[in-house]
């Protein structure tokens, strides 16, 4: 083992800074023989001290681009969050020729192709494993453990806060609203929850994914996002009685016209094992072309698991200086050369099956009516439900599930069906997945 240490700058001192420190510092012993060298952290950077991470006698900036400009640093961790501070942070380190590992998933999506470009100008790496998923090795698995592959596609449940919601809507039928509070003073949702519950999180994180997956440029702006706002627990119970649960899933696919990139609230049946993830934990399911699926399950954030993520870079960053070779592995696994030009498939022209909820008169011709809209647009029905009117009413409950249909197709069904005089107000629609290829 080299005994000279690999020296750390670490900024930002949150839940995973401070998880980051004591990790480091609680498993050195075990941490130093896998990196074949120990790791020690030597300037720290924060605006503030944190009282649960003792530090003890660690230099400490307030200025975080002094650990960026510290000439005795080799590794820069940046986990001070957001796209402003955070980029010029990381551009600082690697103009200083400091490699660098993030768990800034925002800074990856929005400015990776950028920040990735810098690096190999000044030869150094740029490492993310925590960005994605907390302590599930997702990145790695991608990179590395099915680089053998062509990846097919991949679908994840990679935000625990709308998980967790959508488990409490359907184990307990509670309302949105409800639950979106509670996870707010549990800590799993921010007091603006808007990047949870309507998927910006997980696109962040999707994006990320894809790239690796496909070998393509991150493309945030591409990415078709919808959130769970809209979902009600009504339908949480009506998909389960047709035999499915639903998921907020971040699907990346490869298709006959380009890759599909789309997070939005999705009904998967009930057998599989991704709709046993309940919680706040994460799940991965990806399908090679060799090995078939595989799924990655854990905790996908808080400071612990989220910590293991950062050290496992840099043990693997510790490695590669110990033996002079940098850039082991391109940050997407594939050389910037050789990332593809794939187009962004069109929502309007994915192609899935379709959930779709309607409120009707309880009256003769009704259904017939729908049915007819659907043979014009060559959509066929699946499965369909019609509940009983209530006591003193007179709509009813449709539910149908379609076979798989062009959303372009629906999209015009949907406008001739709410157009119908027995037809109250808007339908409700949720995109289904058999993930079975």
């Amino acid at each position: 083992m080299n005994s000279k240490p690999v020296t750390i700058g670490l900024c930002g001192l949150g839940t995973v800074g401070s998880g980051t420190y004591k990790v480091l510092r609680d498993n050195a012993k075990v941490i130093a023989a896998r990196a074949q060298a120990p790791l020690e952290v030597i300037h720290v950077g924060a605006r503030r001290d944190n009282p649960a991470c003792d530090l003890g006698d660690t230099r400490v900036s307030r200025d975080v681009l002094a650990v960026a400009r510290d000439p005795e640093v080799a590794i820069l961790v940046e986990l001070i969050g957001g796209t402003t501070v955070a980029k010029e942070l990381v551009e600082t380190a690697i103009r200083h020729g400091k490699h660098v590992v993030t768990a800034n998933k925002a800074l990856i999506a929005e400015f990776g192709n950028e920040i990735f470009a810098l690096a190999d100008e000044h030869g150094v790496e740029v490492r993310f494993e925590a960005a994605v998923a907390g302590g599930i090795p997702i990145i790695k698995a991608l990179r590395e453990g099915l680089a053998g592959n062509r990846i097919e596609w991949l679908a994840g449940i990679i935000n625990g806060t709308g998980n967790f919601i959508l488990t409490e809507m359907r184990d307990k039928g509670r309302e949105f609203a409800d639950v979106l509070a509670e996870a707010q003073a549990l800590g799993y949702a921010e007091a603006d929850p808007t990047f949870d519950v309507e998927g910006i999180d997980a696109a962040h994180k999707l994006v990320i994914l894809a790239s690796i997956a496909f070998g393509i440029p991150l493309q945030f702006k591409s990415v078709y996002t919808e959130g769970i706002t809209r979902l009600t627990t009504q339908d949480v119970v009506y998909a389960r009685e047709l035999g499915y649960m639903i998921k907020h899933l971040g699907i990346a696919k490869q298709n006959g016209e380009g890759v599909e990139l789309r997070v939005h609230p999705t009904l998967i049946p009930d057998n599989l094992l991704l709709a046993d993830v309940d919680g706040v934990k994460n799940a991965i399911l990806v399908e090679g072309n060799a090995v078939g699926p595989t799924l990655y399950y854990g905790a996908g954030a808080g400071g612990a698991p989220t910590a293991s993520a950062v050290v496992a870079d840099l043990v693997d960053l510790a490695r590669d200086l110990g033996v002079g070779q940098a850039c082991r592995v391109p940050p997407l696994g594939f050389s910037r050369d050789n990332l593809r030009d794939l187009p962004i498939v069109p929502m309007e022209r994915v192609v899935t099956p379709w959930y779709l909820r309607m409120e009707v008169e309880d009256k003769p011709g009704v259904l017939s009516k729908v049915a007819s809209i659907f043979s014009d647009q060559g959509i066929s029905i699946e499965a369909l439900i019609q509940k009983a009117p209530a006591e003193g009413q007179t709509r009813v409950q449709l539910i149908v599930i379609t076979n798989k249909a062009m959303q372009g197709s629906v999209d015009q069904a949907v406008t001739a069906i709410e157009a119908l005089d027995t037809i109250a107000g808007k339908l409700t629609r949720i995109r289904v997945e058999a993930l079975d290829g």
